[in-house]
C-alpha cells in the first residue's frame, strides 16, 4: 500500500490531536496546581540554581518549553524578574521540554509484557481509557478540581491516540525508499539543522516537532545521521515563540527571547561540532542504525542537560551577547509595563501586577499634592509644571489602562481575589480623583501669582496647617495601600474626621475677613477653593483606607459609609485618634485668631 493524499490528510490530522492533546493535559495540571506555579517561579529567581529547577518543573508540568520562556519574557516585561534571573528559568525550561519525549517513549514496543493487562497499559492503548474516563469526568463532576483531572486525562489520551494516529499514517513510507533517500540527504548536518528549525518554527513547538520525529522514526527509514541534526535544529527552532512574544515589550523582554536563542544557537553549534568530530576520528558505531523513538527522547534529553551544565558557568555570557544584542539606548520604561497581557491567564500575578500600577498612583497623586501645595507658601519656588503635568498624565492613563486590565482578567476567579478585583477598581478611581483635586490647586496656584496676588499671614497660616494635615492624611493612606496594611489605613479617617473640622473653620474665619475687609474677593475665592479641594482629597484618601483595612480584615463588600459611621467611629480608639490629631493640628489655630 503506498503513501497518498489520504495519509497526509491523517498525518496532519494526528499532529492536530498531539498538538491538542499536549495543550490541554497542560492547560489541566496548570489549572489543577493553580497559580502556585507561577508564583513560585516568580519568587524562586534569586539563585540561577533554584531558577533552573523552577523553569524545569514548571515546563515539565505544562509540556511547553516556549510557554515558560513566555513566561519568563512576560515575568521581564513587567519588572517581575530581571533578566539575569530569567536565564537560569530558560536553561532549566530547556530540560523540562525533554519530558514529553520520554513519555512517548514508553509506548515503544517491547518496552511491556505482552500479557493482556501489560498490553492495556501500553500508553497507546490506556489512552482510550483515559480519555474514556476523563469524558464521564468532565460530564458528571460539577468539581473544579475533577474537571482539572478530567483535562488531565483527557490530554493524555487525545496526546497519544494522536502519535498513533502519526504512526499509522506514515507506516507505507517505510516502503518507499524515495523516503529513505529523502532521510539520506537531511543526514548533512547543515541541512537537517534547517529543516529541524523549520518545522518546529512553524508549528511553534519543540515537544510536537519531536513527537513528529518519533512517529517517523517508526518506519525504521530515519538513521541517527539523519535525526540528530534534526534535534538540534528543533532546539533552534522553538526561539521562534519566544521572538514573537517579545515584539512590542521592554528592551529587557527582547534581550530574554536573544538569552532562548543563544542558549539553542551557541549549544546546537557546540554539539554539533563536538559529534561530528568524534564521528570523523573515533567514529560511533550507531551512526548508520535506524533511531527508534527512545534514541529520539534520549539524544533530546542528553543535548539539553549537557548544554545546561556548559552554559550555567558562563550565565553571565549569555546576559552579555542579549544586552549587546539589543543596546540600551534611550528607552524610558513605561510604568504601565507591569500590566503584563501574558499574565492575565495567571489571575494571581495579574492583580498584583495592577496592584503595583495603582500603588504608583499613590505615589504620583502624593507627589502631586506635594507640587502644589509646596508654592503655595513659598513664592520663591518655582512651579514645576511639566513633572506635574507628566504626573497627571500618568494618573489619567493609568486608570483608563488598569481598568480595562483588570475587566480582561477571567471572570472565574476565587472570593479572595474577587474582593480583591473590587477593591481595586474602587481604589484607582479614588487615586485619580486625588489628582483631579491636586491639579486645581496647581492651578489656583498658577493664577495667583500670574495676578500678583497673595493670601493674608493669618490666611496662610490656616492654609498651610489644613495642609499639613492633608499631608500626613494622604501618606498614611499610600503607605497603608503599598504595605496592605488595617493598622496604618486605621489612622487616616481620625485625620479625615480634623481636615473636616479645619475645613469649617477656616472658612468661617475667612469669610470674616472677608466681611471685614481683610481679605480681598480676589483672594477670598481661591482660598475657599484650595480649602474645598483639600477636604476633597481627605474623603477620597478615606474611601481607599477603609477599603484597604476591609479587604485586610476580611470584611464583606465595600460600603465606605457604614463602615465609617457603625464600625470605625464607634470605637474607643478612634475617638482617642481623633483627640490626638485635633491637638496636632487645632491648637495651633488659636494663634491666628482673625
Amino acid at each position: 500500500m503506498g503513501f497518498g493524499i489520504m495519509n497526509l490528510v491523517r498525518l496532519a490530522g494526528g499532529l492536530a490531536l498531539f498538538i491538542y492533546g499536549m495543550t490541554i493535559m497542560g492547560n489541566g495540571l496548570e489549572q489543577a496546581a493553580g497559580a502556585k506555579l507561577e508564583k513560585t517561579l516568580e519568587k524562586m529567581t534569586g539563585n540561577v540554581f533554584k531558577a533552573l529547577i523552577m523553569g524545569m518543573i514548571v515546563t515539565a508540568v505544562i509540556q511547553s518549553s516556549s510557554a515558560t520562556t513566555v513566561m519568563a519574557v512576560g515575568f521581564v516585561n513587567a519588572g517581575i524578574m530581571t533578566l539575569k534571573q530569567s536565564v537560569g528559568v530558560i536553561l532549566g525550561a530547556n530540560i523540562g521540554t525533554t519530558i514529553t519525549g520520554q513519555i512517548l517513549r514508553l509506548d515503544s514496543s517491547g518496552a511491556m509484557g505482552e500479557s493482556f493487562i501489560m498490553q492495556m497499559l501500553k500508553p497507546k492503548n490506556l489512552a482510550y481509557i483515559m480519555v474514556l474516563i476523563g469524558i464521564i469526568l468532565m460530564m458528571t463532576s460539577k468539581s473544579k478540581r475533577r474537571r482539572n483531572i478530567a483535562d488531565i486525562m483527557v490530554g493524555f489520551g487525545i496526546l497519544f491516540i494522536g502519535m498513533a494516529t502519526m504512526e499509522s499514517a506514515v507506516a507505507p513510507l517505510a516502503d518507499l525508499p524515495q523516503f529513505s533517500e529523502l532521510f539520506a540527504t537531511i543526514a548533512n548536518p547543515i541541512l537537517g539543522v534547517l529543516v529541524g528549525a523549520g518545522v518546529t518554527a512553524i508549528i511553534q513547538s519543540s515537544s510536537a516537532s519531536v513527537g513528529i520525529l518519533q512517529a517517523l522514526s517508526t518506519t525504521g527509514a530515519i538513521t541517527y545521521s539523519a535525526a540528530i541534526p534534526i534535534i538540534l535544529g528543533q532546539n533552534i527552532g522553538t526561539c521562534v515563540t519566544a521572538f514573537l512574544s517579545s515584539i512590542g515589550g521592554t528592551k529587557n523582554a527582547r534581550r530574554t527571547a536573544m538569552v532562548h536563542f543563544y542558549f539553542n544557537m551557541i549549544g546546537s553549534i557546540v554539539f554539533l561540532v563536538g559529534v561530528y568530530a568524534i564521528e570523523y576520528t573515533v567514529g560511533f558505531g550507531f551512526w548508520g542504525e535506524a533511531i527508534d523513538k527512545a534514541g529520539i527522547a534520549n539524544f533530546h534529553t542528553l543535548f539539553n542537560v549537557v548544554v545546561t551544565i556548559l552554559f550555567l558557568p558562563f550565565t553571565k555570557v549569555l546576559v552579555f551577547l542579549a544586552e549587546r544584542t539589543v543596546p540600551a539606548g534611550d528607552e524610558k520604561p513605561d510604568p504601565l509595563a507591569k500590566l503584563e497581557p501574558r499574565l492575565l491567564a495567571t489571575p494571581t500575578i495579574a492583580l498584583d501586577q495592577a496592584q503595583r500600577c495603582i500603588a504608583d498612583m499613590g505615589t504620583a497623586a502624593r507627589t502631586n499634592y506635594a507640587l502644589a501645595v509646596s508654592p503655595l507658601f513659598d513664592s520663591s519656588k518655582p512651579q514645576k509644571a511639566d513633572l506635574f503635568l507628566e504626573q497627571e498624565n500618568f494618573l489619567d492613563r493609568a486608570e483608563v489602562e488598569i481598568a480595562k486590565y483588570l475587566v480582561q482578567i477571567r471572570s472565574d476567579l476565587p472570593s479572595g481575589l474577587r474582593r480583591q478585583h473590587a477593591e481595586m477598581l474602587h481604589s484607582l478611581s479614588d487615586f485619580e480623583k486625588i489628582g483631579d483635586y491636586a491639579q486645581n490647586i496647581f492651578d489656583c496656584v498658577t493664577t495667583l501669582r500670574e495676578t500678583h496676588n497673595g493670601f493674608s499671614e493669618h490666611a496662610q497660616k490656616e492654609l498651610e496647617i489644613m495642609c499639613d494635615a492633608v499631608s500626613e492624611l494622604l501618606d498614611k493612606t499610600v503607605n497603608g495601600y503599598l504595605e496592605r496594611s488595617a493598622s496604618i489605613a486605621r489612622q487616616v479617617e481620625p485625620i479625615e474626621e480634623v481636615v473636616d473640622m479645619l475645613k469649617a473653620i477656616l472658612k468661617n474665619r475667612h469669610i470674616e475677613r472677608l466681611n471685614e475687609g481683610l481679605c480681598s474677593i480676589q483672594t477670598g475665592l481661591p482660598f475657599l477653593e484650595i480649602v474645598h479641594d483639600l477636604e476633597k482629597i481627605g474623603d477620597h484618601a478615606s474611601n481607599i483606607a477603609i477599603y484597604t483595612i476591609q479587604l485586610a480584615e476580611g470584611k464583606n463588600g465595600f460600603d465606605t459609609h457604614d463602615f465609617s459611621k457603625h464600625e470605625y467611629k464607634a470605637s474607643p480608639e478612634f475617638r482617642e485618634a481623633v483627640e490626638y490629631f485635633q491637638k496636632k493640628y487645632l491648637t495651633g489655630l488659636g494663634k491666628f485668631e482673625a
